[in-house]
C-alpha cells in the first residue's frame, strides 16, 4: 500500500457545512410549492440541468454522491431516471410518494432510514417536517443514466413559470430573456403509450423490499457493518454499487482495505477516520471518498448514537432494477443479511 500525504485526505472529504447549493437545478425550480428547494453534486455530476451546477468531487467513482435540501412543506416534483436511485434521511421528516400522478403509495421516512426506489416509476418527495431537511442520495453510473424523466404534467407547468427543459437535457429561462437555440427543440413529452408502462406499484408492494428503517439497522448490526443493498442484502439489488451500514460505541471499531472506490457518509454521530494518511474527524452529513489500496479503521469518536453509511462500487452495471432481478423491485425475496467482515 503506497503513503499519501495527510494535507491530501482533506481534499476527499466534503463538510457538510462546506456544500455549495444550486438553486436552479432542475426545471421545477420556479414551480410554487418547489421553488425553495436546494441540490447538491458531492461527488460527480449528477442529474442536474443546470450547468452551473458546482460538483465538489468530480472524480469517477461508478456512482454518484447528490443531496436535496429543502424548507418545510418544499416538494420535488414527480420524475424518474434510468438507473438506481437511493435516498437516507439526515434531517427532518420526509414523505415519498410515487406513480403517474403520485398517489399510487407513499412511505413517510425519519432521519436514517433509506430507500432504494425502483427505477421505470415516477417518484417525488417532500419535507413534511418543520424545519429545514436534508436527504442524502445516491445514484448508479458516472453519468447517472444520462439524466432524468420527467411527468408530463412537471414540464407543462414549469413552462408556465418561464423554465424551459430543451431536447439536450439543458434549461432555458424565459424570465431571464433566454431562447432555445436555433436547431434545438423542447424536451418532448412522454407519450400515452410510453406513459402506459409506467409502474404504478401500491405502498404494500413497495415497503418490504426497497426501504429499510434506521432503528431495525441499528439493531441487525451488532458493531458490525450490515449489508443494506446489494446481492443477499436486505435490500436485494445490484445496482452497480453496494451500500453497507455500520452502528457502535467508542469501544468498537471495522477495518477494511480499499480496493474499489467507496465513500463514507455518517448519518450520527461523530466517526474518526485512521489510516497511513493520519486521521480525521467525520460528522453527521460530511463525505468522505476514500483512496484506493489504503487500509483504514472507523469508530466513532464520541459517546453516544454514532451510525454511517458507507457505498461500495461493485462489477455490476449501472443499469435499472428489473436488469438484475428476476421479478419487479417489490416482488423480489430478500436474502439471508450479509454481514461484512
Amino acid at each position: 500500500m503506497s503513503s499519501m500525504p495527510a494535507e491530501d485526505i482533506e481534499d476527499r472529504i466534503v463538510r457538510y457545512a462546506d456544500l455549495k447549493p444550486c438553486k436552479a437545478a432542475f426545471i421545477d425550480a420556479h414551480t410554487p410549492g418547489s421553488d425553495q428547494k436546494e441540490n447538491f453534486a458531492i461527488i460527480g455530476g449528477g442529474v442536474s440541468e443546470n450547468p452551473e451546477q458546482y460538483v465538489h468531487i468530480p472524480e469517477p467513482h461508478g456512482f454518484n454522491i447528490g443531496a436535496a435540501g429543502q424548507p418545510s412543506k418544499c416538494r420535488n416534483s414527480l420524475h424518474d431516471h434510468f438507473t438506481a436511485e437511493v435516498f437516507f434521511v439526515l434531517s427532518s421528516r420526509w414523505r415519498f410518494f410515487w406513480g403517474r400522478w403520485g398517489d399510487a403509495g407513499e412511505v413517510v421516512l425519519e432521519p436514517g432510514d433509506i430507500f432504494n426506489i425502483p427505477t421505470g416509476m415516477f417518484r417525488g418527495f417532500e419535507n413534511i417536517g418543520s424545519d429545514y431537511g436534508m436527504i442524502m442520495a445516491i445514484l448508479g453510473g458516472d453519468d447517472a443514466g444520462g439524466g432524468v424523466v420527467w411527468a408530463p404534467q412537471v414540464i407543462e407547468d414549469a413552462a408556465a413559470h418561464g423554465l424551459m427543459l430543451a431536447e439536450n437535457g439543458r434549461l432555458y429561462d424565459s424570465r431571464k430573456g433566454e431562447a432555445l437555440p436555433d436547431g434545438v427543440d423542447l424536451m418532448p413529452l412522454m407519450s400515452d403509450r410510453e406513459l402506459a408502462k409506467r409502474l404504478e406499484p401500491t405502498t404494500f408492494d413497495v415497503l418490504p423490499n426497497c426501504v429499510a428503517r434506521y432503528w431495525d439497522m441499528v439493531a441487525l448490526a451488532d458493531r458490525s457493518p450490515i449489508r443494506v443493498i446489494g446481492d443477499k442484502a436486505l435490500l436485494h439489488d445490484r445496482p452497480g454499487f453496494e451500500v453497507e451500514f455500520l452502528a457502535g460505541t467508542t469501544d468498537s471499531s471495522c477495518c477494511s482495505i480499499t480496493s474499489r472506490p467507496s465513500v463514507l457518509m455518517p448519518v450520527k454521530g461523530h466517526w474518526d477516520i485512521r489510516g497511513d494518511w493520519g486521521s480525521v474527524t467525520l460528522a453527521a452529513g460530511d463525505t468522505m471518498s476514500m483512496p484506493l489500496a489504503h487500509q483504514y479503521e472507523m469508530s466513532p469518536a464520541t459517546r453516544g448514537e454514532a451510525a454511517l453509511y458507507r457505498v461500495v462500487a461493485t462489477d455490476d452495471p449501472a443499469g435499472s432494477t428489473s436488469r438484475h432481478c428476476s421479478d419487479q423491485a417489490w416482488h423480489m425475496r430478500c436474502g439471508d443479511i450479509m454481514v461484512t467482515e
